[in-house]
């Protein structure tokens, strides 16, 4: 295997893994938060249960999304040396305030497992607060040190050195908010959708369980919410890629040839040598005004980009599409969660609506990995967008194939040690079940 493309698949396995326990590390804290919550206005015993049910979710997420963090952060000095001579006194900023964030979070944690009728009830209440912002928090500032890659800023690059170096405007690049936002909000869609999947699939099971419909109301009120949020996101996050990385742009849908108009591309398979996508279906005007906010703008295609900076279009057009496609599934399954909620209530207690979340449980998480990829290869053949190749700043190390296999083999492992430990935990829970109304 070329040393190259090792150091690449690394990276990718690396970022496969952490970036779902990342997700979970930032919206699952809130749900127990909120569980907390609840059950100190109401006094239901059923809201106490579930936040400690979650609590203890949140320290296995936590510690693993630690692990995986650390592994990150030494691949990016042993894999790309060059990228960090460079990047290191620019984006160290975001990262030192991410430590800061974690600790925060950390101690916040102790409290909020350990100080359970050993401190009063607000301060408990308040440190579960804590964990939630921070984790949020903590991803913004790792979001915000990515975005300078694909916005780089705050630096004077003068005969391959960077001089003339402002941290905080790094940090704060025309990228950062529109990502962080994406991101942050993408998080909590995934991370609900898949928490509302498998207390679906328990309650399938135990039909008169209260805990597990307790549970899946929060966590589908939480992510209904951001699923119909995100499409706004979405248009943020394609007009300010239109305006710093065209080509990224072109590449996510397909455009060979800069248009005006420009017409939206659903489906379809890129033919590069052709150059043209067969079998899409085009709707004019609308990427126009998708990325320009005008019917009738110019959208730079990827003939106003040299070949050798063309990132690997159809990777980037499928994961672009897989991305829509479940972010469509997962807001309309909102749409309808409320609907149900404040007119028929009777809908969210039929099996079909409990298998349907079911199914849609992996749904956030395929979105997220497949939003990755449009972020990260659609930035290729660049780490630094404009500035420095990713061939320039990988290691000159030879053997690099041997430590992918072994962090490999570490990853899958930690995802098996995660899944029984996730799966001990949920079958171990032992709530007295109440009436339910679960019917066909």
């Amino acid at each position: 295997m070329d040393d190259f493309l090792a150091a690449r698949l690394q990276m990718t396995v690396s970022f496969v893994f952490h970036i779902v326990f990342a997700c979970i590390g930032m919206t699952m804290p809130w749900l127990m938060f909120i569980a907390e919550l609840k059950w100190i206005r109401t006094g239901q015993k059923v809201y106490q249960d579930l936040a400690k049910a979650w609590a203890k979710g949140v320290a296995i997420f936590f510690a693993v999304g630690a692990v995986s963090g650390t592994v990150l952060s030494f691949e990016l000095g042993l894999l790309w040396p060059k990228f960090m001579e460079h990047a290191g006194p620019i984006i160290g900023m975001p990262f030192s305030w991410e430590g800061t964030a974690f600790f925060m979070e950390a101690i916040a944690l102790g409290v909020f497992l350990y100080g359970r009728n050993r401190v009063n009830k607000r301060i408990h209440l308040i440190s579960g607060l804590v964990v939630g912002i921070s984790g949020v928090i903590s991803g913004i500032f790792v979001v915000a040190a990515n975005a300078w890659m694909n916005s780089p800023s705050g630096f004077d690059w003068v005969n391959g050195q960077a001089i003339n170096i402002d941290p905080v405007r790094a940090m704060f690049n025309e990228a950062w908010f529109q990502q962080a936002l994406h991101m942050t909000i993408a998080a909590f869609a995934s991370t609900s959708f898949a928490v509302a999947g498998i207390h679906a699939f328990m309650l399938l099971r135990y039909k008169e369980n209260e805990f597990h419909r307790k549970a899946i109301g929060i966590s589908l009120a939480i992510g209904a919410i951001a699923a119909i949020l995100q499409p706004i996101s979405g248009d943020i996050s394609a007009k300010n890629v239109a305006k710093l990385q065209p080509a990224k742009l072109a590449a996510m849908e397909s455009l060979f040839k800069t248009s005006r108009p420009a017409s939206l591309v659903i489906g379809g398979i890129p033919n590069e040598k052709e150059e043209k996508v067969e079998y899409g279906i085009h709707i004019p005007n609308l990427l126009s005004f998708l990325a320009h906010g005008d019917f009738n703008a110019e959208v730079e295609g990827l003939d106003k980009t040299s070949k050798d900076n063309w990132p690997p279009v159809p990777i980037v057009h499928f994961a672009f599409q897989i991305m829509v496609m479940m972010g469509m599934l997962m807001m309309g399954t909102g749409i309808l969660f409320l609907i149900f909620t404040f007119k028929w209530k009777e809908h969210l207690h039929k099996r079909w609506w409990l298998k349907m979340l079911v199914w849609l449980t992996p749904a956030g998480f395929i979105a997220v990995e497949a939003g990755w990829i449009v972020t990260e290869v659609g930035r290729q053949p660049w780490i630094i967008y404009g500035i420095m190749k990713t061939r320039e700043a990988v290691t000159p190390m030879p053997g690099i194939q041997y430590p992918f296999y072994m962090i490999t083999l570490i990853y899958l492992m930690l995802t098996f040690l995660v899944f029984w430990l996730m799966r001990r935990q949920i079958l171990a829970i032992h709530i007295n079940p109440q009436n339910s109304n679960i019917h066909d």
